[in-house]
Formats: C-alpha cells, sequence, structure tokens
C-alpha cells in the first residue's frame, strides 16, 4: 500500500484494559470503528504497568481482582481522516489522554499488495 507512505499523523490513544463502551471494552469498540471509518489500520498494547492522571500505579498482580492496565491504540494516517476519527471517538472516550503527532512512514508492506 503506497498510499500510506509519506508524512503522516500518529494518533495515540491511552485507556485503562477494563475501560468500556456499551458493555464492550473500550479498546475493542474503537478497533470497530476504526474498520467502520475504513482507516489504515490501527495496533493495540497492552502496558506491563503505568502511573495515570491519578499518581496511581497499575500494575498486574496475581492477588488482585481487577488488572486495569494501560493499554495503547496506534493509528496512522493521512492528517484528515485521522482528525476525523478524533471526531467520532470524542464521545466515548471518558478518562485518558489522547495526542497526535507528525511521523513519516519509509515503508508499509503487507501480503497480497
Amino acid at each position: 500500500m503506497k498510499g500510506l507512505v509519506g508524512k503522516r499523523k500518529l494518533l495515540r490513544i491511552f485507556i485503562g484494559l477494563e475501560d468500556k463502551y456499551r458493555g464492550k471494552p473500550l479498546w475493542e469498540y474503537i478497533l470497530t470503528l476504526v474498520k467502520e471509518n475504513g482507516l489504515s489500520g490501527a495496533t493495540v498494547f497492552k502496558a506491563a504497568a503505568g502511573i495515570g492522571a491519578h499518581s496511581e500505579l497499575r500494575t498486574f498482580s496475581v492477588w488482585r481482582l481487577s488488572q486495569d492496565l494501560p493499554v495503547v491504540i496506534e493509528i496512522i494516517d493521512r492528517e484528515e481522516r485521522i482528525r476525523d476519527f478524533l471526531n467520532v471517538i470524542d464521545e466515548i472516550i471518558e478518562e485518558g489522554l489522547i495526542v497526535l503527532q507528525d511521523v513519516e512512514v519509509i515503508s508499509y508492506r503487507h501480503r497480497g499488495s
């Protein structure tokens, strides 16, 4: 997909693993929206630990019933598509951090291209 190569925007969404929207994990719902809105793709990373806005350490522990670990969703696409998508997700993210930065895609290869 040569259309993705070049100057693009990287959208990073930081949320909690246990955040929900309409009873579904928020990260999963966001991936559904990525597909529905025709973005180039998204990757979800589950962190081992993190300290958020409340300065509370979130980490894995076998002794906790709740494992609300940090999750980062990364999406790279053209600026106008990312900005349109920001309008789509604005209402559904109640807590979290969203950052946008300039990136340059050097290569994007996948099977079937």
